[in-house]
C-alpha cells in the first residue's frame, strides 16, 4: 500500500508543479447537506515519500522565501483600449457562474466582472448556476448561444471532471481560456472561540477519539482538488472523519460558524471576512511553507504530511464556436482587466498575491492540459473508473 501512496504523491507532485510559475510567465500588476462517502480512513504509520520532480517543471518548493511577498510587475496588456468588432458588444454580457454567490467563484466574478465594466463600460450581468460541483453550470453554458455574449467562470473543477470522464467538457478544447485570475493554497480552518481543540496536534487527537464521527465540511465532488488533499491528510494523520458536502460556499461557511461541523477545509481569500472578524482561525496551511500572512499557522509539511499540495485555479471562458474577432476582443478585456486597480485589490485582499494567479490563454491552456493528464493518473492510482 506504501508504495501506491508513493506513487499517487508523486502524481500530485507533478500536478502541483504544473501550476507554478515558470521564469517566462511574469506576472501582472499588481443548501442543502447531503452526506457522500462519509468515512475517509486513515492509515496508520503512513509514510510519503517524494520523487524527484520531473525535470523541467517547478515544485512549490522554489516559492520558497516569496509567501510574504507580493508578487509584483508590469501588465502583460500593452493596449489600453481595443475597438470592438463589428459593434461588439452592443449590449450586456451574460457570465455562468457554476457556484453560488458566496463562495470563492461568486466573488472572483463580481470581481472580474467589475473590473472589464470599468474598463470597457459593458455591463456583465452574472448568473449562478450551482449544483453538481460545477457541472449544472457547465450544462447551462455548453447550452447557450455560441455568439461571444455568454462567458463563463469556471474552476479546476472542469480539468478534474474532464479527467474522470473524457466524455464531460474538456476546457482547454471545446473551450477557449480568457484568463486564468487566481492560484491559491488552501487551509482547514475552526471556530475562534472552539474549545474542545485549539490548533492543529489537538484537532487531530481530538478526532481520532470520535471514532469517526467528527465533521469536516467540504465540497461535493468527489475526485475535487479539496477531496485529494483531504484524503492525504487524513491518511498522513491516522484520522477518520466525515465530510459534509455543499455546492454552495455561504452554507459551508455557515455549517462552520453555526456549530453544524467541527473544521472546514477552504481557501483563505473565501473566508477573508470571517477571519477578520474572528470567526474562524486556520489551524493547517496546505502549502511548502508559511505565507507571510498566516506566519502562525503550521504547513502539513511541518506536521509531517510530505506530499505536493494541489492548488486551487479559477479562470474565465468562451464557448470555442464564438466568432474569432469576438474571443480576441474578449481575450483584452479580460486579460486587461485583471490589470484594472480595483482587480489587483481584490485578489491581494483575498490573499491572490503569494502565487502568481495570472495566465494568459496559451499559458492557461497548457495549465489545463497538465492538471487533466495529472488528475488522470492521480485517479488510476486511486482505483476510480477513468473513462
Amino acid at each position: 500500500m506504501r508504495g501506491k501512496v508513493g506513487k499517487l504523491v508523486h502524481l500530485c507532485q507533478n500536478l502541483s508543479n504544473r501550476f507554478l510559475l515558470t521564469k517566462s510567465q511574469t506576472p501582472p500588476r499588481s443548501e442543502n447537506v447531503k452526506y457522500i462517502k462519509p468515512i475517509i480512513k486513515g492509515r496508520k504509520n503512513m509514510n510519503f515519500k517524494i520523487k524527484k520532480p520531473i525535470s523541467g517543471l517547478i515544485t512549490a518548493a522554489v516559492f520558497t522565501g516569496f509567501a510574504g511577498a507580493t508578487l509584483a510587475g508590469e501588465c502583460k496588456v500593452s493596449e489600453a483600449s481595443m475597438a470592438k468588432p463589428g459593434g461588439f458588444p452592443d449590449r450586456a454580457l451574460t457570465m455562468i457562474v457554476p457556484y453560488g454567490p458566496g463562495g470563492g467563484s461568486g466573488q472572483v466574478a463580481a470581481a472580474m466582472a467589475e473590473a472589464v465594466t470599468e474598463l470597457t463600460s459593458v455591463s456583465i450581468n452574472r448568473d449562478h448556476k450551482p449544483g453538481g460541483s460545477g457541472t449544472v453550470g457547465m450544462t447551462a453554458y455548453m447550452a447557450a448561444p455560441t455568439d461571444g455574449y455568454t462567458v463563463l467562470e469556471h474552476i479546476d473543477d472542469a480539468s478534474s471532471a474532464h479527467a474522470l470522464d473524457s466524455s464531460k467538457p474538456n476546457p482547454a478544447v471545446d473551450l477557449i481560456p480568457l484568463v486564468i485570475s487566481q492560484v491559491t493554497f488552501s487551509q482547514i480552518y475552526i471556530r475562534t472561540n472552539e474549545t474542545r481543540y485549539t490548533d492543529w496536534p489537538s484537532f487531530v487527537e481530538w478526532v481520532r477519539a470520535q471514532d469517526g464521527k467528527a465533521t469536516i465540511a467540504n465540497v461535493s465532488k468527489e475526485g475535487s482538488m479539496e477531496r485529494v488533499i483531504m484524503k492525504f491528510i487524513t491518511e498522513a494523520s491516522d484520522m477518520e472523519i466525515q465530510q459534509i458536502s455543499f455546492d454552495k460556499g455561504a452554507p459551508r461557511y455557515g455549517a462552520l460558524l453555526g456549530g453544524q461541523v467541527d473544521a472546514l477545509f477552504e481557501q483563505p481569500g473565501d473566508v477573508r471576512k470571517f477571519l477578520d472578524a474572528d470567526n474562524f482561525k486556520p489551524i493547517l496551511t496546505v502549502f511548502n511553507e508559511r505565507p507571510g500572512a498566516f506566519s502562525d499557522v503550521p504547513t502539513h509539511k511541518e506536521m509531517g504530511m510530505d506530499f505536493e499540495p494541489l492548488l486551487r485555479f479559477r479562470g474565465f471562458y468562451v464557448h470555442k464556436d464564438a466568432p474569432s474577432d469576438r474571443v480576441d476582443w474578449l481575450k483584452w478585456a479580460f486579460q486587461r482587466g485583471y490589470c484594472e486597480d480595483s482587480y489587483q485589490t481584490f485578489n491581494e485582499s483575498k490573499f491572490m498575491t503569494v502565487i502568481d494567479s495570472y495566465r494568459d490563454t496559451n499559458g492557461a491552456i497548457e495549465m489545463i492540459n497538465g492538471a487533466i493528464a495529472q488528475y488522470r493518473d492521480v485517479y488510476k492510482e486511486m482505483g476510480l473508473d477513468v473513462k
